[in-house]
């Protein structure tokens, strides 16, 4: 009994350390920028070892994106364990369009949100480095979907569409990144946002439930 109250006693522990240096990290990127911040100065600041920090996060785009690769992590248990006969598509598309997050708080009024909405994307958008980070965590996410597709339908090794049909699912939401990343930089009203991104992003869903093969004909 005494063991596992001290197990769980230890988890929180090392939560609320992970969730410190995140906080920390996120703190002074926002601050300074990312490629001017050190992982040692966010040891210093969150009052840890150099050590610790990379026991919680191995790179330095750990420390800032971790929680968007969650949400990945997230959308593909989502797919995973959607209710029997809903297509993967519909899945994908309540995890994105419907779940709460910074855009549902903006939509709400909530100023924290917004400055938050626009800090990330602004330190994105500055750093190189966490563009490329981004992108690979997209790539992966598309990857496990694939997958799971893979897995779920029987495909063969060479059947191709698993592949596809998760990097389409998944470009959708690189596209809708792509977007809210330019009306927030543009410092544009955030009032109909939330509205905005649901409207594109059910037209790109719905695009993709009639297939291509009469769009952009000539």
């Amino acid at each position: 009994m005494f063991l596992g109250v001290d197990q769980g006693l230890r988890e929180r522990k090392k939560e609320q350390t992970r969730r410190l240096i995140a906080d920390t990290a996120w703190r002074l990127f926002a601050d300074r920028g990312f490629d001017r911040v050190t992982v040692a100065e966010v040891a210093r600041e969150a009052e840890v070892a150099v050590a610790t920090v990379f026991n919680y996060f191995p790179t330095k785009e750990d420390l800032f994106l971790f929680r968007l690769e969650a949400f990945e992590a997230e959308l593909v248990d989502a797919v995973a364990a959607r209710p029997v006969g809903q297509p993967a598509l519909a899945a994908v598309r309540h995890h994105l369009l419907d779940t709460g997050g910074l855009l549902a708080g903006v939509e709400a009024g909530d100023p924290q949100a917004l400055a938050r909405l626009r800090t990330v994307n602004r330190v994105i958008a500055d750093s190189p480095a966490l563009q490329a980070r981004e992108q690979r965590a997209l790539a992966h996410t598309a990857d496990a979907l694939a997958a799971l597709l893979a897995d779920e339908v029987g495909a063969s090794g060479d059947d191709l569409r698993p592949r596809i049909a998760a990097n389409a699912l998944i470009g959708v939401q690189r596209a809708l990144v792509d977007y809210v990343r330019r009306r927030v930089l543009a410092d544009e009203d955030p009032a109909h946002l939330a509205d905005d991104v649901r409207r594109l992003g059910n037209l790109a869903f719905t695009l993709l439930e009639q297939g291509l093969g009469d769009y952009a004909g000539r």
